[in-house]
């Protein structure tokens, strides 16, 4: 059985993928790692819309970004999926919750 996932940052990522621009973002880059000009033709959307939806799934550290030189000497950046589960349950939210309110008190 899989562990709980209580770990810092439930939030963070509950929200990152609670958008359905971001999920099809991780969709694409689950397929493979895409440049961010190939993944904004891909979804439809500006390279400006785009960072910001990156921008929040890395935050969430669902996402990495990295530049690299083109034979052209451009450089790209590239972003690829890492790995992730998250676990919703009782013990898992209840964990949050306590987390969360115990960082609101420092």
């Amino acid at each position: 059985m899989t562990e709980p996932d209580t770990a810092p940052g439930l939030t963070t990522r509950l929200a990152a993928i609670a958008s359905p621009q971001r999920m099809r973002i991780i969709a694409l880059l689950a397929e493979e790692r895409l440049h961010v000009s190939e993944l904004a033709r891909r979804v439809g959307m500006s390279r400006a819309l785009l960072y910001m939806h990156l921008a929040k799934l890395e935050e969430a550290g669902l996402v990495t970004g990295t530049l690299e030189l083109a034979e052209d000497g451009k450089a790209h950046k590239y972003y690829s999926l890492n790995p992730f589960e998250i676990l919703i349950n009782t013990e898992t939210l209840a964990a949050e919750a306590a987390r969360e309110h115990t960082e609101g008190e420092s």
